[in-house]
């Protein structure tokens, strides 16, 4: 027991931390599940409050490529492959943008940039977006890749895109796991060529894992339960929470710094 709560608590991180990191991936990925979009953000909350700043992004990253890449395979099918080959075309250069602009940031800016962020992807309606081109996927790649190597999740900004760009449910939300899979493989890999040690992380972001393709098959059935309009409201105001306590304790640090 001792060797496997050692195993998953790297090092700046509690054991309840963890654990609560694992059930919490479990019920995010029921969320992306049944809304298209939101466990991603929920869950950066999360890391952002529990896991050393250092590590919120590449560990978030690994933790939902494992998802989104689960939901990719189940709906392999539907996968619009030529726009994800442009939206590749702009990811790669985006994310070794990003990974040069998140080392200028410090840990107090960034935590503020954090909350803040989480806190306009909760409450901002976003534009309305006519359909794009491969042109257009390749910027969005680029665009989107640059932010989530700073902010760590941007799946918002791409639902937006591809909502508009399919008007089948299962292209969209195929494309979206791929996409998604796609741009947090770029994350990581440029983590890993900055220097990043994954290997402490590796016990805790398998079990997050786990538990969030568990989440993934089981997410439809445990929400269905909840009315939407409530189920919402209330994830809404626990996320804002967090993106609050997240800007406080940037803002603090930098008034100490």
């Amino acid at each position: 027991m001792d060797a496997v709560a050692s195993a998953l608590t790297p090092q700046g991180l509690e054991l309840w931390a963890a654990l609560s990191l694992i059930a919490a991936s479990f019920f995010t990925s029921a969320l992306t599940v049944s809304a298209g979009i939101g466990g991603g953000v929920a869950m950066l909350g999360l890391m952002g409050y529990l896991v050393p700043v250092s590590a919120i992004i590449p560990v978030h990253g690994v933790v939902q490529l494992g998802s989104n890449a689960g939901r990719m395979a189940i709906l392999r099918n539907h996968v619009a492959w030529t726009c994800l080959a442009a939206f590749v075309i702009g990811a790669v250069p985006g994310g070794f943008a990003g990974g040069l602009a998140v080392g200028s940031l410090s840990e107090p800016t960034l935590k503020a940039a954090l909350g803040g962020f989480i806190l306009l992807m909760t409450w901002m309606r976003l534009p309305q977006l006519s359909a794009i081109g491969q042109r257009g996927f390749a910027l969005t790649g680029a665009i989107t890749t640059f932010m989530t190597m700073i902010f760590g999740a941007t799946g918002p900004f791409n639902a937006v895109v591809l909502s508009k760009a399919f008007a089948d449910r299962l292209t969209f939300q195929a494309t979206m796991s791929a996409v998604m899979s796609l741009q947090h493989l770029v994350k990581v890999v440029v983590f890993g060529l900055a220097g990043f040690a994954f290997a402490p992380w590796l016990p805790l972001i398998a079990a997050m894992v786990l538990t969030g393709l568990a989440g993934t098959w089981a997410g439809a059935n445990i929400l269905r339960k909840t009315p939407e309009s409530r189920f919402r409201l209330i994830f809404k105001l626990c996320l804002s929470t967090l993106a609050l306590d997240l800007m406080r304790r940037g803002v603090a640090g930098m008034a100490h710094g």
